[in-house]
């Protein structure tokens, strides 16, 4: 046991991240029946669908499980009367000020963490009553801090200015990885890409296996203008690069994105006009497994790494 299977209850110190387009109550329910924290994905589901996903993880899972709420989205005052009314036990808030709702949702039996890019926010979030942070470096996939922080730097500074349990995310996809972040400070990680790439993911298939495909060097934090979001170059990314050579207005950056790209890239598989949201550790992910094969995988490396550490 440690601080984060505590605060949980579960058998690993592993979280899934709640992505958008990705992370269904299928692989939520899936991580958490193998002893991690499976995370709804909110995001990108309206009120009613988010609820048909939380009832239907209850009916998957006897264990613990999340939904990540970015709280710039709208209906953000339903979606979380739907959590408190559904008896979610864990929420994971992101994108905002987490003093926003973390008084009301603890109010409710609610343990709640929230991601941060900095000490200063993760700071400002103990602060605000969150019972733990994620630290994310700007490895991570997704939306993302627009300082660059990697997180070999973010998490020992992280854990150095708070004193409730610390999650490390970013670049994190192995047991040897996980390993690292621990030895940093973390009590715990969340790992976003690796269960992109898992059978029970949401993600059309086209995007899965462009994921293992992805090698060193083929993704790029952009748009930072809107939000920080880390790509795979594809047209799409390619277009925006060719606008920003004209030194766009946030409003251009605007027009170019568009609506549902997000959903058409990742959801719909449209990899060539589509957003393909991953982190720089696709390079490491070769195959796409079950939740079960990926988490029974990443604990025996970890393992076996610890040992190699110890005996060093």
């Amino acid at each position: 046991m440690n601080r984060i299977t505590q605060l949980f209850n579960i058998q690993y110190p592993i979280i899934q991240g709640g992505m958008i387009w990705n992370s269904g109550y299928k692989l939520a329910s899936a991580v958490s029946n193998a002893g991690g924290l499976g995370l709804i994905g909110a995001g990108s589901m309206y009120p009613d669908v988010l609820r048909e996903h939380i009832q239907k993880c209850k009916k998957a899972t006897d264990k613990p499980f999340g939904v990540n709420v970015p709280m710039l989205y709208p209906n953000i005052e339903e979606i979380i009367q739907i959590i408190i009314e559904e008896g979610v036990k864990i929420v994971f808030t992101s994108a905002g000020n987490p003093k926003t709702w973390a008084s009301h949702l603890k109010a409710n039996g609610i343990t709640v963490v929230h991601v941060v890019s900095s000490s200063k926010f993760a700071l400002k979030a103990q602060e605000a009553g969150v019972d733990a942070v994620v630290a994310e470096g700007f490895e991570a996939g997704g939306h993302n801090g627009r300082e660059e922080t990697t997180t070999l730097t973010l998490i020992p500074m992280v854990k150095e200015n708070i004193s409730i349990p610390l999650i490390a995310a970013g670049g994190i996809a192995t047991g040897r990885g996980m390993l690292a972040a621990m030895v940093l400070g973390a009590d715990g990680v969340q790992m976003g890409s690796r269960f992109v790439a898992s059978t029970e993911s949401s993600a059309h298939d086209n995007f899965k296996k462009t994921v293992i495909e992805t090698g060193e060097g083929e993704t790029q934090l952009t748009l930072k203008e809107l939000a920080p979001v880390r790509l795979i170059k594809n047209k799409f990314y390619n277009d925006l690069q060719e606008l920003y050579a004209k030194c766009p207005t946030k409003e251009d950056l605007e027009t170019l994105l568009g609506k549902r790209r997000a959903k058409r890239g990742m959801f719909e598989g449209d990899l060539i006009e589509g957003e393909l949201e991953i982190g720089q550790i696709a390079g490491l992910i070769h195959d796409i497994k079950p939740v079960e094969t990926i988490i029974k995988d990443i604990i025996e490396e970890f393992e076996f790494a610890k040992n190699e550490v110890y005996n060093f």
